[in-house]
C-alpha cells in the first residue's frame, strides 16, 4: 500500500497518475502494466483476482494466434476499459485486457471504473459500458472477442 503523496516516486515509476489505484504487479515487482482506477466492486472484483493470478504466474488463457500477434507488436498499446460494478460484460473486457498486458510488454491495460472518474467517461463519451479505448483512435463498445480487439490494436498501430 503506497500513499500517493509521500511515495510519489513510486507512483510516477508505475505511471499512476490519479486515486484510488491499484498496480498488479508480478512476482519481484515485474510490471505488467495492469491498474485498476477505481475500487474494483461487485463484478469487477472476479477480474481483480484473475488479473493477480495471471500476473503471478505470467500466463494467461488468450489463444495462440492473440500470442503470437502481441509476441510481434512493436509499438506501445493504451489500452482502457471503462467499467462499472454492476455490469455483467465489464469483466470480460477488462480481463482481456489485462490478458493482453500479460502478454506483450508494450500493451498497457487501465481499467478505469466510470463513475469515480466522471471526467474521463465524459472525456471519452461513455454511453454504455464496457467500452474499449485503444491509443485513443479505437473504440470498442461491449465484450468484444480477442480478434476484435485484435484488429482495432492493429488499425491504431498502423
Amino acid at each position: 500500500m503506497l500513499d500517493f503523496v509521500e511515495d510519489e516516486a513510486r507512483a510516477k515509476a508505475l505511471n499512476i497518475d490519479k486515486i484510488p489505484a491499484i498496480a498488479v504487479l508480478g512476482p519481484d515487482d515485474e510490471d505488467y502494466a495492469i491498474r485498476f482506477y477505481g475500487i474494483p466492486s461487485g463484478y469487477e472484483f472476479s477480474t481483480l483476482l484473475h488479473s493477480i493470478k495471471a500476473a503471478s504466474d505470467g500466463s494467461t488463457e488468450l489463444d495462440p494466434s492473440a500470442r503470437g500477434y502481441l509476441s510481434e507488436l512493436n509499438k506501445p498499446v493504451s489500452f482502457q476499459v471503462f467499467v462499472t460494478p454492476t455490469c455483467p460484460y465489464c469483466p470480460r473486457a477488462a480481463l482481456l485486457a489485462m490478458q493482453m498486458a500479460v502478454e506483450s510488454d508494450l500493451v498497457n491495460a487501465d481499467v478505469v471504473e466510470s463513475a469515480e472518474f466522471p471526467e474521463l467517461a465524459n472525456r471519452y463519451n461513455v454511453m454504455g459500458v464496457p467500452l474499449n479505448v485503444i491509443n485513443e483512435t479505437e473504440r470498442i463498445e461491449g465484450a468484444a472477442p480477442p480478434h476484435m480487439v485484435i484488429d482495432a490494436i492493429k488499425r491504431a498501430v498502423a
